[in-house]
């Protein structure tokens, strides 16, 4: 049995505006709403992961909080940190920390989208596994 991903679930306490974030911000492709109310997205980042955009009933203020359980942060590969934070920061995202060691090699750099969840560009050397 061979398990792939299709998509990841991200709550929104405004799934609209969450989804324009996506959007505008990362580039990604809208491929479906359900036109209904509350709404629902799938959007489609430039490597292919879809996320679902959907109505949260309760959130919580520790969203951003890299060690709360749960799944956590979107990791975005780029071959520049520092190109990926200039093209973010044109479009609005502001940078509070600095870059950092990445586990497994490399270097990070974290940021939030419309609605403070986490995710961070990753920059890995030439020779890593994680590379895609």
């Amino acid at each position: 049995m061979k398990f792939t991903a299709e998509h990841l679930g991200l709550p929104a306490q405004d799934p609209t505006r969450l989804k324009d974030w996506y959007v505008t911000v990362l580039g990604a492709e809208l491929v479906f709403e359900n036109g209904q109310t509350p709404p629902a997205y799938f959007v489609r980042l430039s490597d292919g992961l879809i996320l679902e955009i959907y109505q949260a009933e309760s959130s919580l203020k520790e969203t951003g909080t890299n060690s709360l359980a749960g799944w956590r942060h979107l990791a975005l590969q780029v071959e520049s940190i520092e190109q990926g934070r200039e093209e973010l920061e044109k479009k609005g995202v502001k940078f509070t920390e600095t870059v950092k060691p990445a586990g497994g090699g490399g270097r990070v750099l974290y940021f939030t989208d419309a609605e403070q969840n986490l995710l961070h560009l990753v920059e890995r050397p030439k020779d890593s596994i994680f590379l895609r």
